[in-house]
């Protein structure tokens, strides 16, 4: 029974999470915390940035992971071939009709009206992870770390994954 929750868990997000990684995250959050209760938003906020700081694809890492810590070495297989089969099967079966009406202007519309609801996605995840920070850290280091990953990231065009890298650092030097 766990598997089949842990493939419904990462195979729904990799049905919709329309716009990759990114967009999938915040429906694996909603999947793992909030339905199955693997893990806590605190515990989901460290996958994800450890996620992040490695190279490679995020929401895989992150199956793989919650996959094992669920059920294992079978719960991460598992849960891996979730992330990827929605994708793979859906380019195998589509790919002559995307080539076909990729410049539809039908086409070009829906993606462009699916941005704004994956934008208040990933705000909401934003917006949790921002105060569970808060609630661990204090009002002072989580508004410190956000300002300089802002900064470090859009005006001075860090990697995300150096900055993550810092911000380990720090937490592990500055919080413990």
């Amino acid at each position: 029974m766990i598997y089949i929750r842990l493939f419904w868990a990462f195979f729904l997000p990799g049905i919709l999470g329309y716009g990759g990684g990114p967009a999938s995250i915040p429906l694996i959050e909603t999947e793992v915390v909030d339905r199955n209760h693997w893990l806590t938003v605190n515990e989901f906020s460290e996958v994800l940035a450890l996620g992040n700081s490695l190279p490679g694809p995020i929401a895989t890492k992150m199956a793989g992971y919650i996959g094992y810590d669920v059920a294992g070495v079978l719960g991460s297989i598992v849960a891996i071939i979730a992330t990827v089969a929605p994708s793979l099967i859906l380019m195998i079966a589509l790919l002559s009709l995307l080539m076909k009406f990729k410049n539809s202007p039908q086409v070009k519309r829906m993606t462009m009206f699916v941005r704004p609801v994956i934008a208040v996605l990933l705000g909401i995840m934003t917006y949790e992870m921002f105060f569970s920070a808060y609630d661990h850290s204090g009002w002072i280091q989580t508004l410190f770390l956000a300002v300089v990953s802002f900064v470090l990231m859009e005006k001075m065009k860090v990697h995300p994954a150096l900055v993550i890298a810092g911000a380990l650092v720090y937490g592990a030097v500055f919080l413990s």
